[in-house]
C-alpha cells in the first residue's frame, strides 16, 4: 500500500488561556468574526473552520492554517505534530 508523509508547513499558533482573545484575533484578518465565546466566559470558544463549527477549550491551541483560516488543536496533537521554528538570522 502506498505511504505518504505530511509536507512540512509553518503555522502561527497561540495557546488559548481563557483571557487572550485579542492575541488570537490579531492572527486573523476576520478578527473575532470566526471565533466566539461559548459556555462560561473563558471556558470555550466556537470557531468557524473550513469543515464547520468546532469547539476549543481553554488550553487548546488556536492555529492559523495555510489558507489563513482558524482551527483548534488539542495540546497532545499539537505537541506530536508541531515543533518551534527558530527565527532566521539575517
Amino acid at each position: 500500500m502506498p505511504r505518504y508523509r505530511k509536507k512540512p508547513v509553518e503555522v502561527q499558533a497561540v495557546r488559548w488561556d481563557g483571557t487572550n482573545m485579542g492575541e488570537i484575533a490579531a492572527m486573523f484578518s476576520e478578527g473575532l468574526k470566526a471565533i466566539s465565546p461559548g459556555g462560561r466566559a473563558g471556558e470555550m470558544l466556537t470557531i468557524r473552520t473550513l469543515e464547520g463549527n468546532m469547539t476549543a477549550q481553554r488550553g487548546d491551541w488556536i492555529i492559523r492554517g495555510v489558507k489563513g483560516e482558524p482551527y483548534p488543536c488539542k495540546p497532545d496533537i499539537f505537541e506530536a505534530t508541531y515543533e518551534p521554528v527558530e527565527a532566521e538570522h539575517g
